[in-house]
């Protein structure tokens, strides 16, 4: 294959492949650094502080060649795997093979040289170090990959960017760094841990520019695991001749004897059932490992047949719910009714703490038994949460040896808060507590399908992490169904809002182009920036106010091309002359335009006030030649005259993304008053600022990672922002919120984003059929100002665990 031109990807990967380079970059840069102060901080003899030292001498001698290794590599196995490059040479004269071709068994080993094996073993550490502190963040970049690059879910590990891809490109570059084998051993180490550091931020970056240019991930699925013989996960420990099935009335702690042979008949039981499939499996598996950790097969026969005692009458109300969304039953209200009475009139006993013994005696490790009491503990806090309704909070009570499950075994659990089977709980309760009526046809709606969900996962494979993120997928998409739907009652407010959202777009994207061409020009600092910051949004209001704007936006073209011309010295009278007889049209023609965007005042004072001292100077200035004067007036004429941008053609940005306004200009002003009217547009300029707030006697005090923390679990993730300017940049479809306006505290909900998140829609009142209106700007001030809040001073199971913790304590 010609290699003399690089590989051609598409430009979504290689803008991702651009930030491997850099990060690649990045870490040998920093890596020099921590081999010197290594170095200095070596105690272990001579010898080890030379060769840090000499590690440090030859990378940062040879950084470029590192850099150049990495990207040749990197940019050659991607291209690869992406199907368009078939074969690659080695750099210096090696043929580089395959991942498929560096096999692992031991016994295919000497069908690859030595050098490619070890590539392949500082490659896989790396891999593992880098999958351990991204865990998250390559499953979602996978979604993305397998999006961009048109995967089915089976070939997701196909990620062109996962960790062994990076690892082998990184030692390619440490080849050209030294031919020693120690040095390049000491570098791989040195280099691979800066690299691991800094791929989290990275893949982070990567994921957020796919999810901005419009990029979808790959649809969720369920992974489907072998059965474990015919076991039902609701029904008895299953066996041939009932030898292994409990009496009605034995205890749980009694079952767990019996099936390790201590109790009475246990060990005869255990022994007759050894032509079971399920029996076959605990007896040939130590520990369960299934996407949720590790767990002892014990304590997970126990944890199904507890499951199995979650009566049966709460089954069937989940499979009435289930009809009713599917449409089988006449109406969701009766199936949630069904949903919600299903467990009893009261709220599912605590099976943790009830069967605490017997958990504790299925395992014999100390973390493990902490485990179980916190969890049981959490439960106990969670099914008295007074923000939940009762009728969701018994469907999370069904949740309890799940979660069980996931915390025993994946410890990230206590830690993570995108953990998908603490999301999943967390989302729900959100979602309820959003809710003034859990009786009205939304609420029902609401716990119909979370009843169907919780259904699945009781009675499906909970010990498989995929599994809860499938679940959260269809969560997420009935949410947003139901807050579309909520705004399509409300008057769709939804489509003027996406239109203003796009001029938005246009408006700013012409600006930095317009900046892009007077930045090479010879204007002062000030009006370079009038002209693209402000001026350019008159000329963009106008070519898309309809009717006539063409015209409009023209005659605003030359108003700008004469503006800056008009500061420029002119030496002869004639000159002088013709400017003094323009100068009162040009200031009416800038007045005019300032007042279609309605420019504030200060604004319009400030640059006038530089404007006018510049107009004077330029009587007296070296007036410029005709030659410097004519190229100039072509330069600004072709940078006015370029054409707006088509929202069509600009990809959704994040408002920290766009060209900020210029202080004083509100995007309120885009809006017409009937529009901003029909929208519930809230205009900051009707709020007393500086009046002062009422107690919100109803807020709790904000929680801190401190407020969760337990000793002898990990420390915790930082906790979502529930206040402060931070929270703007977190509030989520379908949460509640509370917002002081017009003097008093109000319950909302936010019911839609737009597409760049420019503007957000609330309703509130009576069944939710009132809506406020804010745009970004508005809301982050809303929030620094104190006047906007969370409903919930911290998710569920963060309530949850800290007042276990200060009961506990």
């Amino acid at each position: 294959m010609d290699q003399s031109l690089p590989p051609r990807l598409s430009a979504h990967l290689e803008s991702a492949v651009h930030r491997v380079r850099l990060a690649a970059r990045l870490a040998a840069a920093h890596t020099v650094d921590s081999l010197g102060l290594a170095a200095l901080a070596n105690h272990h003899g001579v010898a080890q502080r030379d060769a840090l030292l000499e590690a440090q001498y030859e990378l940062n001698r040879k950084q470029a060649a590192f850099s150049e290794g990495f990207e040749e590599a990197l940019d050659t196995d991607v291209a690869r795997q992406t199907g368009t490059l078939k074969a690659t040479p080695h750099p210096f004269g090696r043929t580089c093979p395959t991942p498929e071709q560096l096999v692992s068994s031991w016994d295919k080993l000497a069908l690859v040289d030595d050098h490619e094996v070890e590539i392949h073993l500082f490659a896989d550490r790396f891999a593992r170090d880098t999958s351990h502190a991204c865990e998250w963040e390559i499953r979602e970049l996978d979604a993305y990959m397998g999006s961009l690059l048109h995967l089915n879910g089976s070939q997701r590990d196909r990620n062109p960017l996962r960790a062994e891809v990076v690892g082998q490109a990184m030692v390619r570059g440490i080849e050209r760094v030294s031919e020693r084998p120690e040095l390049r051993k000491l570098l791989c180490s040195e280099i691979g841990r800066s690299l691991a550091l800094a791929m989290r931020q990275t893949y982070t970056d990567i994921v957020t520019d796919l999810r901005e240019q419009g990029i979808k991930p790959l649809g969720l699925t369920v992974r489907q695991t072998p059965t474990r013989g015919p076991v039902s996960v609701h029904g008895p420990l299953p066996t041939d001749h009932d030898t292994l099935q409990p009496a009605p009335a034995m205890s749980a702690t009694a079952q767990l004897a019996s099936l390790r042979g201590t109790g009475p008949g246990g060990r005869s039981a255990f022994a007759a059932s050894r032509h079971s499939a399920f029996a076959a499996s605990l007896q040939d598996t130590v520990s369960y490992d299934a996407g949720l950790g590790q767990v002892d097969a014990d304590m997970m026969a126990l944890i199904h047949q507890l499951v199995g005692t979650d009566s049966g009458a709460a089954a069937d109300g989940a499979d009435m719910a289930g009809s009713a969304a599917d449409g089988r039953v006449g109406s969701a209200h009766a199936s949630a009714t069904a949903a919600g009475t299903a467990s009893g009139a009261h709220p599912l006993p605590n099976l943790i703490l009830a069967h605490r013994e017997a958990l504790r005696l299925a395992s014999s490790a100390p973390l493990d038994h902490l485990v179980i009491d916190l969890v049981g503990h959490l439960f106990d806090q969670i099914l008295s949460d007074d923000k939940v309704p009762p009728q969701l909070a018994r469907q999370l009570a069904r949740l309890q040896l799940p979660v069980l499950r996931a915390a025993l075994g994946d410890k990230r659990f206590f830690t993570s808060r995108r953990h998908p089977v603490r999301h999943f709980v967390n989302r729900i309760a959100s979602l309820g507590s959003a809710i003034d009526d859990p009786n009205s046809a939304e609420g029902q709606a609401l716990l119909a399908r979370v009843a169907v969900l919780v259904h699945e996962v009781v009675n499906g494979d909970f010990e498989q992490i995929a599994l809860y993120e499938h679940q959260l997928d269809a969560l997420e998409r009935f949410v947003t169904e139901q807050a579309q739907a909520r705004v399509q009652a409300l008057g769709q407010p939804d489509r003027v809002l996406a239109r203003k959202e796009d001029e938005l777009r246009v408006q700013a994207q012409y600006a930095r182009e317009l900046d892009d061409a007077l930045r090479d020009l010879p204007l002062p600092d000030y009006l370079r920036a009038f002209i693209s910051q402000v001026w350019s949004r008159v000329i963009a209001q106008a070519a898309l106010s309809g009717q006539g704007g063409d015209v409009l936006a023209q005659h605003l073209r030359e108003t700008g091309q004469e503006l800056a011309m008009s500061v420029q010295p002119k030496g002869s009278p004639a000159l002088r002359q013709a400017f003094v007889r323009r100068l009162p049209q040009l200031m009416k023609d800038l007045n005019q335009g300032l007042d279609s965007i309605h420019c504030p005042e200060g604004l319009r004072r400030d640059f006038f006030a530089k404007l006018l001292p510049a107009h004077a100077d330029s009587l007296k200035g070296q007036p410029l030649s005709t030659l410097e004067c004519n190229l100039l007036s072509r330069q600004l004429e072709g940078a006015l005259a370029a054409p707006l941008p088509q929202a069509a053609n600009l990809a959704p940005t994040r408002p920290s993304g766009t060209a900020p306004l210029p202080e004083g200009l509100l995007e309120q002003h885009l809006f017409t008053p009937a529009e901003a009217h029909a929208v519930g547009l809230v205009d900051e300029r009707a709020v007393d600022w500086n009046g002062k707030l009422d107690i919100d006697l109803r807020a709790e005090p904000e929680l801190t990672a401190m407020d969760i923390g337990f000793a002898g679990l990990p420390t915790p993730e930082a906790m979502d922002p529930t206040r402060g300017a931070a929270l703007a940049d977190h509030v989520q479809i379908g949460f509640a919120y509370r917002m002081h306006l017009d003097g008093i505290w109000r319950k909302v909900r936010l019911t839609h984003v737009s597409a760049g998140r420019s503007f957000f829609i609330f309703s509130h009142g009576t069944g939710q059929r009132r809506m406020l209106s804010m745009t970004h700007r508005m809301l982050k001030r809303m929030c620094e100002a104190g006047r906007m809040s969370a409903f919930e001073n911290g998710y569920l199971l963060e309530r949850a665990t800290a007042r276990a913790r200060r009961q506990l304590a």
